[in-house]
């Protein structure tokens, strides 16, 4: 467990230094450079989330068992991943709704992406490294929208071709993933 601790600290302190400390991060980015704030991040993301596979792996092998899910959360969880793909999809197409609307989905669907894996596994390695997830993304979320409102970020009302673009591209993604990759990569398979 050690090893996803240091992960999840690494990666979501990195990932949360704008929650936190916004205005360190514009001082220091704007004295590395962006060249170097970019790679100084990238590297101790990549560090973090190495940990994190890493220590999920070895914590999965012996796993200490909190609760049985039973069988309609997995369901459930289903719905709700199948959410976040349309959401994480909807971050990086241009000119949807769903953006428009939500305007950061890339966050919203690490909530719902945790909110799906806490309902659907109970061991203590799934409860630290989803409850982490959804606790950073609820902080994000909230930083994020405080952010749009104190710079009156402008957001596009999006396009009904865009967003149809953008559903599809999301489900498209969640069937692969969740009827290869998943098992593939993670080497669980969702649908058994």
């Amino acid at each position: 467990m050690l090893y996803l601790v240091l992960g999840l600290v690494l990666f979501l302190g990195t990932h949360s230094v704008r929650i936190v400390a916004d205005d360190w991060r514009t001082r220091s980015r704007a004295r590395l450079g962006a060249w170097r704030w970019r790679a100084l991040y990238t590297l101790l993301s990549l560090l973090g989330f190495g940990l994190i596979v890493w220590g999920f792996g070895l914590a999965r092998q012996s796993p200490s068992l909190l609760w049985s899910p039973p069988p309609a959360l997995r369901h459930l969880a289903m719905l709700l991943t199948l959410l976040s793909f349309v959401l994480l999809a909807a971050a990086y197409v241009p000119g949807n709704r769903i953006k428009a609307r939500i305007h950061h989905p890339m966050t919203a669907a690490v909530k719902l992406w945790a909110l799906a894996h806490l309902l659907s596994n109970g061991t203590l390695a799934h409860v630290l490294l989803f409850g982490t997830f959804l606790l950073w993304s609820i902080f994000a979320f909230l930083a994020a929208r405080q952010r749009d409102m104190r710079d009156t970020a402008p957001y596009s009302q999006g396009s009904t071709g865009a967003t149809g673009v953008t559903v599809a591209l999301g489900v498209a993604l969640w069937i692969a993933f969740t009827l290869w990759l998943h098992g593939l990569l993670i080497g669980v398979r969702p649908f058994g």
